[in-house]
């Protein structure tokens, strides 16, 4: 009897031994994969915070460029518009109601002030962006968003600019003036713009224009703006990209029945090419339209679109001014192009709810940015841009090979949304 009590023992004794032996090799296993995902956890940190160091670098260019070209440009009836190829200091043009790109440099400075909060370059974007409130009624043509909304709507969100309000509703007001229900788009360009066609033109430069439509609606403005905004959203959509997801530059409409009648890449290479820039501007219309929506066939729409234009760009993910000439090394880049497109990654990277897809698109953002504050594109100690080696309109003769106001606009918008993103973190 005494002999099998203690086989019985011997046998518990064994079988708890064991369970303790299972019990510990499962912590092990646990703490191991725990420990991996740390590891992996911190890699990614550890590069992130990496990349926020050259971020500060980016910015500190940015504004000793600033404090450079700030003093220079002292006449308040003109705006900087471009450097020519070779020279140093930005020719400044008329802050002219048919002048598309006035709205830029305010919106770089206000930019500086949302990512340094020194109050010298609020008090210069406010002296900045005020000259030109009479712009407010602008109807003539679309540009009246790109031309409001960078000074205005910074000015607004980023200044506390309260007194704003009512003049960005004015300016979506005259925007939508020019919406034709007959066709579902805004209409682009006077027909003197493009003599060769007579009836409703939209070009794909309008996607970025719908963002004041929806601001507008959503701060007190009447809620038709963000129906006008969608339908041009949705209508774009269904003309004006091939089926490989590339975009034509423009379209004529029939005003009446809203048939497309003819497409064009006017500042393309040819008709039916690629323009680089015109990607770039579906890319960041269609997020930025997801953005206000939260309509998921916008987000998938710009996923498409930007896959296709990351599957075109060559090592240093800056393209040539056309997709169909980037075989050829002589022909041009477009840093304006390469700006744009890494703005709205990072947009569309917190969208995305797919791991790979964020990681992918922060990471190509990145990798522009980087390419964009490299010797190769920087203006540091060359000229008094931040970046060099835009191209605005080689087909049409001018702007080639140059710095433009919005190639930096869009350079610094990326950098305030990354610096954002890692304050997030």
């Amino acid at each position: 009897m005494k002999s099998r009590l203690i086989s019985k023992g011997y046998w518990n004794f064994k079988k708890e031994l064991m369970l303790l032996f299972k019990i510990l090799f499962l912590c092990i296993i646990l703490c191991f994969i725990g420990c991996k995902e740390k590891s992996n956890k911190e890699i990614v940190t550890s590069n992130r915070s990496l990349e926020a160091f050259n971020l500060n670098k980016y910015i500190n260019d940015c504004k000793s460029q600033l404090e450079i070209s700030v003093p220079k440009l002292t006449d308040l009836s003109k705006h900087p518009r471009l450097i020519e190829t070779d020279s140093i200091e930005w020719k400044e043009v008329p802050n002219d109601r048919l002048v598309w790109t006035s709205g830029f440099y305010p919106g770089i400075l206000w930019y500086m002030y949302n990512i340094t909060k020194e109050e010298k370059w609020k008090r210069e974007a406010i002296k900045r962006t005020e000259v030109f409130e009479d712009f407010k009624t602008i109807t003539e043509h679309h540009d009246i968003g790109f031309m409001m909304f960078p000074a205005y709507g910074n000015g607004y969100e980023i200044g506390g600019k309260k007194e704003y309000k009512d003049i960005l509703i004015t300016s979506a007001n005259s925007l939508a003036s020019r919406f034709n229900p007959n066709v579902g788009t805004i209409k682009s360009w006077s027909n003197k713009m493009h003599p060769r066609w007579q009836q409703h033109i939209t070009i794909i430069d309008n996607m970025l224009n719908l963002e004041l439509l929806f601001w507008a609606a959503k701060n007190g403005g009447d809620k038709s703006l963000y129906n006008i905004a969608v339908t041009h959203a949705e209508t774009t959509m269904k003309n004006h990209f091939r089926p490989d997801y590339t975009s034509w530059h423009v379209l004529e409409y029939d005003t009446i029945t809203g048939k497309v009648l003819n497409k064009h890449t006017k500042q393309g290479y040819a008709d039916n090419s690629r323009w680089s820039r015109g990607q770039a501007w579906g890319i960041y219309g269609y997020t930025m339209v997801y953005r206000e929506t939260r309509d998921k066939k916008f987000l998938d729409f710009a996923q498409k679109i930007t896959d296709k234009y990351l599957s075109l760009l060559p090592e240093d993910m800056v393209p040539a001014w056309d997709f169909d000439v980037q075989n050829n090394p002589k022909e041009e880049k477009d840093a304006s192009a390469a700006a744009i497109v890494a703005s709205a990654l990072l947009d569309l990277s917190t969208f995305v709810k797919n791991k790979v897809d964020q990681e992918r698109y922060y990471q190509a953002a990145l990798k522009m940015i980087k390419s964009l504050g490299s010797d190769k594109y920087s203006a540091v100690g060359k000229a008094d841009s931040f970046l060099l080696h835009s191209t605005g309109a080689k087909s049409l003769g001018h702007e080639i090979d140059v710095a433009l106001i919005y190639a930096d606009y869009y350079y610094i918008e990326a950098l305030s949304r990354l610096k954002n993103l890692y304050k997030n973190q």
